[in-house]
C-alpha cells in the first residue's frame, strides 16, 4: 500500500500536480539544481521493496525446515525479524512525514483535466446525438475523424487540444452545440468516488482511528 501511495505521488509530481514536503534548503537533485526529486516517496518505495522481498525471505526458510523445525532458520529468523521491524517503522514514518506536508496545485490539475477532457466526453456526446435520433455508428466515425484530427495538433504541433471547437463548427453536431458545456461537467466523470470516499472514512478509517485515540498526536521530522 505504501508503495502503491508513493509510485502514485512520484508520477503526479512528475506532471507537477502535488508536491512533496520540501524543505528550503533541501537539494531536489545534485546534478540538476532546479529539480525537486520527490526523495521521500522515492526511499519509501525502496524500502518497502526491501520488506515485500523479506516476506519471501521467510516463506523459503519455512518451506525447507525438517519435521518440527531445523535449527538453520536461527541466524535467518534474528536478520529477519529486525528488519522487518525496522523498515516498517521508516516506512511509516516517512508516509506520514509525506502526508503531514503533501501541496496539491489545483490550477495544474484543471488544466491536465481541461486537456484530456474533450476526448473523455466523447462517449457522452454520442450518447446525446443518439437520444437526438443521429446514428451511433455514424456518429461515431464523425467522433474519430475529429478526435484524430485534434491529438494531431496535440502530439505533432505541441498545441492545445481543440477537439470542442472543432466539434462546435461541425453541422453534424448541431442538434447537440448547446448542450457541449453541461456535458463537459468534469464532475460528472467522477462516479461514486466521493462517496466512496466518505464510506471508506466512516466505516473502516475511523473506527481504527478511534481505537487509538489519544495515541497518535505528534507529527515526524526528517532530515533530507
Amino acid at each position: 500500500t505504501a508503495h502503491k501511495i508513493c509510485t502514485d505521488i512520484r508520477l503526479l509530481a512528475s506532471r507537477k500536480e502535488i508536491e512533496e514536503p520540501f524543505e528550503k534548503s533541501q537539494i531536489g537533485s545534485s546534478a540538476m539544481a532546479y529539480k525537486r526529486n520527490p526523495m521521500r516517496s522515492e526511499r519509501v518505495c525502496s524500502l518497502a521493496r526491501h520488506l515485500m522481498g523479506l516476506m519471501s525471505n521467510t516463506l523459503n526458510t519455512q518451506s525447507v525446515q525438517w519435521m518440527e523445525r531445523t535449527l538453520d532458520d536461527s541466524a535467518n529468523r534474528r536478520i529477519t525479524l529486525a528488519e522487518a521491524f525496522l523498515t516498517a517503522d521508516a516506512v511509516l514514518t516517512t508516509l506520514q512525514n509525506i502526508t503531514e506536508g503533501l501541496v496539491v496545485y489545483p490550477k495544474v490539475i484543471e488544466r491536465y483535466i481541461a486537456q484530456e477532457l474533450p476526448f473523455m466526453a466523447t462517449e457522452n456526446f454520442i450518447m446525446e446525438m443518439v437520444k437526438a435520433g443521429g446514428d451511433r455508428q455514424e456518429c461515431h466515425e464523425q467522433i474519430r475523424v475529429l478526435s484524430h484530427q485534434a491529438g494531431d495538433v496535440v502530439k505533432k504541433e505541441g498545441k492545445d487540444n481543440d477537439l470542442i471547437e472543432r466539434i462546435r463548427k461541425c453541422e453534424y453536431f448541431a442538434p447537440i452545440h448547446s448542450q457541449i458545456d453541461n456535458l463537459m461537467d468534469a464532475k460528472t466523470f467522477v462516479g461514486r468516488a466521493p462517496e466512496q470516499v466518505t464510506e471508506f472514512v466512516v466505516e473502516e478509517v475511523d473506527p481504527v482511528l478511534k481505537m487509538y485515540e489519544g495515541k497518535l498526536e505528534g507529527t515526524v521530522s526528517l532530515a533530507v
